[in-house]
């Protein structure tokens, strides 16, 4: 079997009450159920304090918060379950974040969470490289072995479109080609993407956009944070700023070889660009845009999905208007 990972992958650390934010904020903890059975039988203050917190909530058991906070935190930012008993009696969630494992059966790859500060350092700035690596466990992929073989090109295509062109130019390409990789993907052959020619078609398909239509999406979604709502509501002029080809490779890496489950490329191409420009959109410090995007819309499954059954039905999302953001035709109401 291959494991595959970015090369910024080993050197995440967890900067624990450095961070600027806090894994422990906002979220509801899920415990798996193997963790939850052991915190329950747990003896003393520690077991009673868990007994108290966890609950049960659409058939799964969940932490919940207290003051904005899982109630396992300490105030020198460490969890009380990992300083008194060790790393390995944390659950599943807390051991893992912000490690994302997505194994297809026969190969696996590993990534980091935006969401999470010191993992969004890294995926802006760090080494891109795909490092592969051969582990001795065996296992056998359940999937569409030639829809894989074209999602992997494909998804290679769309990284090098990221290498040579900034960023207004490399999304405006990308969205184009993503209907060419959904044909490739459909049983066509494969045929050579010219950037310029595509450029030019982007241009005569581009129409005036409407950004407040666009972030108003977002406005009714689910919303976490008293901070991510003040930046909906007070957007800036669309500015993408260089580092939003590394959010975008980051984001092509996470979502493209999803579409193996349903054969539906375009509308994770389209929940890329969207994606970055709501980035853009929303100003301050990229790298905290860009984690605090990851925290409200990566981290929330049914803001995702919403995105992208969104991509198809919500005007202010048709190609047209994404072009007209891209190259310069956006206007705010």
């Amino acid at each position: 079997m291959t494991i595959t990972k970015p090369g910024y992958y080993d050197a995440f650390r967890c900067i624990a009450s450095a961070c600027p934010d806090s894994c422990c904020k906002e979220w509801d903890v899920q415990v798996d159920a193997a963790s939850a059975a052991y915190y329950r039988q747990l003896p003393g203050s520690l077991g009673d304090r868990l007994r108290q917190v966890l609950r049960e909530e659409n058939g799964e058991t969940v932490m919940t918060i207290e003051d904005g906070r899982c109630p396992m935190w300490r105030r020198d930012g460490l969890c009380r379950i990992q300083a008194e008993l060790g790393e390995q009696a944390l659950c599943h969630v807390c051991r893992e974040f912000p490690r994302l494992r997505h194994d297809y059966g026969d190969f696996v790859e590993l990534g980091l969470e935006l969401s999470c500060p010191e993992a969004a350092r890294l995926i802006l700035t760090g080494d891109w490289k795909m490092v592969t690596e051969f582990a001795e466990e065996e296992g056998q992929g359940d999937y569409d072995e030639e829809a894989m073989e074209v999602l992997k090109a494909t998804r290679e295509i769309a990284w090098k479109l990221l290498e040579s062109h900034d960023p207004a130019e490399a999304l405006t390409l990308l969205l184009l080609y993503g209907y060419q990789a959904q044909e490739e993907l459909d049983g066509g052959e494969a045929q050579p993407f010219d950037p310029a020619s595509n450029l030019e078609t982007a241009k005569s398909l581009a129409k005036t956009a409407d950004t407040d239509d666009f972030l108003q999406f977002f406005r009714e979604l689910e919303i976490l944070t008293e901070t991510w709502k003040t930046m909906l509501d007070a957007p800036r002029e669309l500015k993408l700023e260089p580092q939003t080809n590394a959010l975008a490779r980051y984001l092509i890496g996470r979502y493209w070889l999803q579409s193996i489950s349903d054969y539906d490329l375009v509308c994770r191409v389209k929940f890329i660009v969207i994606s970055c420009l709501l980035v853009g959109l929303l100003g301050g410090s990229f790298p905290e845009t860009a984690q605090l995007y990851s925290k409200e819309i990566e981290n929330d499954a049914d803001n995702v999905d919403a995105i992208l059954d969104a991509a198809y039905t919500t005007p202010a999302f048709t190609d047209d208007r994404l072009l007209g953001m891209l190259l310069g035709g956006g206007s705010r109401a």
